[in-house]
């Protein structure tokens, strides 16, 4: 009898119907043989409604009672997906993130899981109970209720599987499995069959949506076997493992968007060991996330430092780099916004030193500007202006023969 975690997104269970649908997949799993532990989003938009509900509240509401607040999405999808099961003639529980025995660290809003005490599930299980867990929650030290940030329902699902010792944990959602890149923007993207984790967290960590970037992390350093898939389709998705089968030798195997970026200039810096140290580690303390960094030396003793930001965060980077300018020394701030980065993915690349080249002159081919580079041995992000974003993933995805059709396999 093997263990299953089975993870439904908020598309997946948001409608009566849908949590029935997943009842159905549910219950499908345990008449296969197996025990099922499923983890479960908030239905829907319920986690934005409940954000707009506090601001007509306040403006400023406390990071402790948000979570009180947004944790209640998911305790609504538990008990409804409990009770489905339970109409079927199936024994369930819901549970919520404390009740499962998560531990989280003392932090509000993005917490990281430290601990899960799974006996109360494991006895569930040997009962021939399906547990019902309330993703993206658990409970600090102080035994108050934290929330573990976006994407937080795909990590308690690969830490419950870790902690478990289930044999796959799957995640289902709206699309069929993970695709070279968005479908709904590249109308020829392809399915693929199997992605390594090193793969999917750079495309995870590049903006592609279907899984979070901590979930994929935990995933590979517990060797948890993850299984993308549809929830209304019946086909295979693609499997998350140590080592991918390269099909057709592909090099590249995805690539990866995200807009609304911005390339803030510092300019006339002190040219000095402890520069970067000073600047970054005052982002980094604020909670300013930085991505791709050049450094540019314009006189003998000065520098110039740019990095990409988030455009949402802009006026508050500003704002605090300017708070600082005394301190960091610098002469002025620029910024350029209306940026987009587009990366492109492969393990084949570490092999191939040719493979950034090829991307610069397919770029370069269609009159697209590059602002931005940033490497690493399986990836290579350029930043473009935003208007040309689309064109250069739809030339990328041909240049580098990535819409090859495969057919799907049919369960």
């Amino acid at each position: 009898m093997a263990l299953i975690i089975q993870k439904f997104g908020g598309t997946s269970v948001g409608t009566p119907d849908k949590i029935r649908n997943a009842a159905s997949r549910i219950i499908q799993a345990v008449n296969e043989g197996n025990q099922v532990a499923a983890v479960v989003s908030a239905m829907g938009k319920t986690t934005d409604d409940l954000v707009r509900l506090a601001g007509e509240i306040t403006a400023r509401p406390s990071k402790r009672e948000m979570d009180m607040l947004l944790t209640t999405g998911e305790q609504i999808t538990i008990s409804l997906l409990a009770m489905a099961l339970q109409d079927a003639g199936y024994e369930a529980e819901s549970l919520t993130g404390w009740q499962a025995g998560v531990e989280t660290e003392d932090v509000h809003g993005n917490a990281r899981i430290l601990n899960i005490d799974t006996k109360r599930i494991q006895q569930m299980l040997a009962d021939g109970k399906i547990a019902v867990v309330a993703g993206f929650q658990g409970l600090t030290s102080s035994d108050n209720i934290a929330t573990l940030g976006r994407g937080g329902s795909d990590t308690t699902a690969v830490a419950l599987a870790a902690a478990l010792r289930a044999e796959k944990c799957e995640i289902y959602t709206d699309v069929t499995g993970v695709f070279t890149t968005d479908p709904r923007v590249v109308k020829h993207a392809r399915k693929l069959p199997s992605i390594s984790y090193d793969e999917m967290l750079e495309m995870a960590n590049l903006g592609a949506g279907v899984l979070h970037p901590r979930a994929v992390e935990f995933a590979k350093n517990f060797g948890v076997r993850l299984e993308v898939r549809s929830s209304t389709e019946k086909e295979n998705g693609t499997l998350v493992e140590e080592e991918a089968t390269m099909e057709n030798n592909l090099v590249v195997r995805g690539l990866a968007f995200e807009g609304n970026v911005t390339k803030i200039t510092i300019e006339d810096l002190p040219n000095g060991l402890n520069t970067l140290s000073s600047v970054f580690s005052l982002l980094a303390e604020n909670g300013v996330n930085v991505d791709i960094i050049i450094q540019s030396v314009n006189k003998q003793e000065r520098t110039n430092i740019s990095f990409s930001i988030e455009t949402a965060i802009l006026d508050e980077t500003i704002e605090l780099l300017e708070r600082y300018k005394s301190s960091l020394q610098f002469g002025s701030i620029q910024h350029e916004d209306g940026l987009a980065k587009v990366s492109i993915v492969g393990s084949g690349m570490i092999s191939n030193p040719g493979v950034a080249a090829q991307m610069f002159k397919a770029l370069s081919d269609q009159d697209i500007m590059i602002k931005m580079v940033s490497t690493s041995e399986i990836k290579v992000s350029t930043v473009v202006d935003q208007q040309d974003m689309i064109k250069a993933i739809e030339t990328l995805h041909d240049v580098f023969e990535l819409d090859a059709r495969q057919p799907v396999q049919q369960l």
